[in-house]
């Protein structure tokens, strides 16, 4: 008589792809070192899916290609348990996507945060410290809440404290977990780390939150409004720049705000550049129902101080307990939602900032006031420009931006012009009040 047969533990190889979707194939965990330096076959196309699971029709792969999806073992997540006591454990390692013969791949998204960390590091002597904030909106039968309560939170208490525990366990470094502004609405905090480990972080906290989420029944979404009446999911992108030696280098004592003279030339490049990098970082049509003034979002290019109007905000310091001003400064980037790429959406931001260091552009779209209650005489004497309303618009301003789009490989540009192209086709009978329902079912 054969043996009972039980369940092979399984790893999964994943990359999270150009449009946030993290995909993968799985193995038996005690085949890994045979997957170490060849990793598994993965497909061109793959990477023109639309989030509707169309692949593009015009996309530059069509049928033919291979490819190897290459495990970076230092960024595997494991996590044994969870609420339900059957499911398998959580076990990824995040994936670089080469050629067959091990050459980086045009469209990879990590591969190009890779490159842009690097050219940090050998041109400009640079590390980047990050960490992304994710809100979303978790759907569990419960009356809704008053907002920041304490009720919320205890309505929320099991979920959270099981998301905190898988977190710390895959080694994400979890903060807070804290009930929001909106109906059923929450947010994630991590610590934050260097390089391409801070975009990893971010697919990992958005993959165990809904692992967690399936394993107790609950309906999760991050999409960036998940109703017409809702209050929007934002991402929050934060960042400091540090010497090799880990020093920060955004702070000046000196100055009015704080800004080094180096952060204010990174600060002055990604505003510079906004409205093309929000085909990244506001990437699918329902972004721009969030994008509006009084949103608490972003719907300027302009630097803020205690300003959450702003698209990029100088963040609070904490002088209480002794703590060193310099160490916490950092900049928050405030016009991403979690239809992006955190990969992706973190390269083009840093290439945006790194041409506005080697551009020694200027900055001078500084408001602490609301950018719509100034009329456009003023903003246009601050230089503080309208982000796209428009995905379509979006596109337009990423394909007018030649220094920008010079940095990015063109089969990367060619596949996301196709697949957002194809997106815009496909949504574009949707109310928006459908749109919302859509992209919340999505993502």
């Amino acid at each position: 008589m054969s043996a009972r047969l039980t369940p092979l533990p399984m790893t999964t190889l994943v990359t999270t792809d150009l449009i946030g979707i993290t995909r993968g194939r799985s193995f038996p965990t005690d085949e890994l070192e045979h997957y170490q330096a060849a990793g598994c076959g993965w497909v061109p196309a793959n990477s023109a899916l639309t989030p509707q699971d169309i692949i593009a029709s015009t996309n530059p792969w069509g049928a033919y290609g291979d490819l190897r999806l290459i495990p970076d073992l230092s960024s595997r997540v494991t996590v044994g348990n969870g609420p339900d006591a059957d499911a398998p454990a959580l076990d990824f390692i995040h994936g670089d996507i080469r050629e067959t013969d091990g050459r980086p791949w045009g469209a990879c998204p990590r591969t190009l945060l890779r490159d842009e960390i690097e050219r940090y590091r050998d041109e400009l002597g640079l590390q980047v410290n990050a960490a992304f904030e994710h809100e979303f909106n978790l759907h569990a039968g419960f009356a809704e809440h008053l907002a920041f309560s304490l009720e919320a939170q205890r309505q929320g208490a099991e979920f959270g404290g099981w998301l905190l525990s898988a977190l710390r366990a895959g080694g994400v470094e979890p903060e807070m977990f804290l009930p929001e502004y909106g109906k059923h609405q929450y947010e994630i905090t991590c610590r934050p780390t260097l390089g391409v480990a801070a975009a990893d972080r971010a697919v990992n906290v958005r993959e165990i939150s809904r692992e967690i989420a399936r394993q107790m029944g609950l309906d999760l979404s991050f999409a960036p409004k998940t109703a017409a009446d809702a209050v929007c999911n934002g991402v929050h992108l934060h960042v400091s720049l540090l010497d090799l030696a880990g020093q920060p280098m955004l702070y000046d004592a000196g100055t009015g705000n704080g800004l080094s003279s180096l952060g204010q030339h990174w600060a002055a490049g990604i505003l510079h550049y906004l409205p093309a990098l929000c085909a990244f970082t506001a990437p699918t049509p329902v972004s721009y129902e969030r994008l509006q003034p009084h949103h608490w979002s972003a719907s300027y290019a302009c630097l803020g101080q205690q300003n959450r109007e702003a698209a990029l905000r100088i963040c609070p310091t904490v002088t209480l307990g002794g703590k060193p001003v310099a160490n916490q400064f950092n900049l928050e980037f405030r016009a991403m939602d979690a239809t992006a790429s955190p990969h992706l959406a973190m390269a083009a931001l840093l290439i945006a900032g790194r041409l506005g260091i080697e551009q020694r552009l200027a900055l001078n779209a500084i408001t602490d006031e609301i950018p719509d209650s100034l009329n456009d005489e003023q903003r246009q004497a601050r230089g503080i420009v309208a982000l796209p309303a428009s995905l379509a618009q979006a596109l337009d301003c990423l394909r007018n931006s030649g220094a920008f789009t010079a940095w990015l490989p063109k089969p990367l540009l060619d596949t996301y012009y196709a697949l957002k192209t194809e997106e815009l086709a496909l949504t574009e009978q949707l109310s928006p009040a459908d749109l919302c329902e859509h992209y919340a079912r999505l993502y």
